[in-house]
């Protein structure tokens, strides 16, 4: 499945410079963990399903990094930059040994056929 995104030919210089840096230190920040951790959860406060990732992952006794940008009244310009980085739109968003894996739900799944057991041998 090919994700759609605008062609880079498409944007012009000026922007594409704009876009490129957009919170770069945070995406930096973000791309060193998930290179030093198997799993990494990328979160924010107030929202439930950061949590029930975490409370999902301590259950299984699965080691994690937590990264977690502000919450519903403040910090959504970095959050809003890890979606548009990661293509994925809500929080948390999970990766696992370098890949997304989703959300809270999409990890449920993962740890229920097995999945995520072998992701992670």
């Amino acid at each position: 499945m090919t994700r759609h995104i605008l062609d880079q030919a498409r944007i012009h210089p000026a922007a594409l410079a704009q876009i490129s840096s957009y919170h770069s230190e945070l995406i930096a920040e973000v791309e060193a963990a998930i290179a030093a951790n198997k799993v990494v959860v990328i979160g924010m406060g107030l929202n439930p399903f950061p949590a029930k990732a975490r409370k999902i992952l301590d259950a299984q006794g699965i080691q994690y990094k937590y990264l977690s940008y502000g919450n519903y009244f403040s910090t959504w310009r970095p959050r809003l930059a890890l979606k548009l980085w990661s293509g994925w739109s809500t929080f948390p968003i999970i990766f696992v040994n370098g890949t997304l894996i989703g959300g809270a739900t999409d990890l449920q799944k993962l740890i229920a056929s097995g999945e995520l057991a072998r992701l992670l041998a």
